[in-house]
């Protein structure tokens, strides 16, 4: 596909990945600071868990809403809306006077937050197919960046103020809202944008790509839902079971964080894109996949420190290969008009994955056992194996 006019020279890949960068940023320096936060306003354990649950529960219902928008009107607008309302979300954190008002202004993140689906189907705009797993992979890369810098950021303002962060993260979003006005062009033209009667904007018309879905577009959603699933489920009690287990702070497992989000970025920026030309994405899926489940079965399992970070790196690699392979593969299910609207019911499913995971790892680990959700977590990467290659194997079967 042509680059996109406007670009003053620069690729529109880049300025996309800067921008989706700086958005994690600023999402980085507040979540891990969230729990804390909430507790000055008086949060217990549970209204802490909904507060950070919200968030994905906004955008299972407004991320296909958002994508099927710009279907219509284009990527760029609703990227910057989006960036807008995180830095409204974040100054209303940093400004906030009671729990409600948190509450709020994480709702209104998570209803404004379709970055992440939206400039997925950017770069399925800019990409032939045939580089698509490597564009996917730059937005992986751009979430583990985010994740580096942003924790370390945030820890270090949060000793001038407890609301630095979060008001830091607010002027960030500014900037990149000013830096995507004048440097991201559009990348889907008006003669391909769909066109959606009115009555296709309700919430049943939303749900409709998944209910609607073919059966290898079924599959692929399937797999990316139990994939997060597992995954939100062991991210969620990662510093409780670091603590029972080994007796770690919460600065130490940040660094931990660090190292998975250091490797998750490798993985995803410079080495996807290798294995895909070599391997293809279907097979660099299923490999992900193994590796995910080895990796999350080893944290739990190992015998020493260094072990668990190995065990943890294995993880971030699978990771890293998984998710771009299969959001490119779901990518190619649809023409240029239909880009939003799959890619936005996947982050939908993952979101309603990211509500679901925490609180049934907790759960886990709370009464059967701490290493559960780790395990639990890798028997669900396995499912997952199975029900890809059951996909993909049915799939092209039928179509032979």
């Amino acid at each position: 596909m042509k680059r996109p006019a406007g670009t003053g020279g620069r690729s529109p890949l880049a300025v996309v990945f800067l921008t989706v960068f700086l958005d994690l940023v600023g999402f980085g320096i507040v979540i891990p600071l969230l729990p804390l936060y909430a507790q000055r306003f008086g949060a217990g354990p549970v209204a802490v868990t909904w507060l950070v649950a919200v968030y994905s529960l906004m955008q299972f219902f407004f991320a296909p809403w958002w994508g099927r928008l710009s279907d219509r009107v284009g990527r760029r607008p609703v990227l910057l809306v989006g960036i807008a309302g995180a830095s409204i979300s974040y100054l209303a954190f940093g400004l906030a006077g009671s729990l409600t008002v948190l509450f709020i202004a994480r709702a209104i993140n998570g209803v404004m937050g379709a970055n992440v689906g939206v400039a997925q189907a950017y770069i399925a705009d800019i990409t032939p197919p045939s580089e698509r797993a490597r564009g996917m992979g730059l937005i992986g890369a751009a979430f583990g960046m985010g994740f580096i810098f942003g924790p370390a950021i945030g820890g270090v303002l949060s000793r001038v103020d407890p609301a630095a962060p979060f008001l830091a993260a607010a002027a960030l979003g500014a900037f990149n809202g000013v830096l995507a006005w004048f440097r991201l062009p559009e990348s889907l033209p008006a003669s391909v944008r769909a066109t959606m009667p009115p009555r296709e904007t309700g919430l049943r018309a939303r749900f409709a790509t998944l209910t609607g879905a073919g059966p290898r577009l079924r599959g692929l959603y399937l797999t990316s839902f139990i994939t997060t699933l597992g995954l939100a489920g062991m991210e969620a009690t990662l510093a409780l079971w670091a603590d029972r287990r080994w007796g770690l702070t919460q600065e130490t497992v940040g660094y931990g964080f660090a190292v998975m989000g250091v490797v998750a970025a490798i993985a995803q920026g410079l080495l996807v894109g290798k294995l895909v030309k070599r391997i293809g994405e279907r097979r660099s899926a299923l490999l992900g996949l193994v590796l995910m489940a080895v990796g999350m079965a080893g944290i739990p399992l190992a015998p020493s420190l260094p072990l668990v970070l190995v065990a943890a790196a294995v993880f971030a690699m699978g990771q890293g290969a998984t998710v771009p392979s299969l959001t490119a593969m779901i990518s190619h299910q649809g023409g240029p008009a239909e880009q939003g609207k799959l890619l936005a019911a996947s982050q939908s499913l993952s979101a309603m994955g990211r509500v679901l995971g925490p609180w049934l790892g907790g759960l886990a680990f709370a009464h059967v056992a701490i290493a559960a959700p780790y395990l639990a977590a890798a028997a669900l990467a396995l499912f997952a194996l199975v029900v890809l290659s059951a996909t993909l194997k049915t799939t092209t079967e039928a179509a032979a």
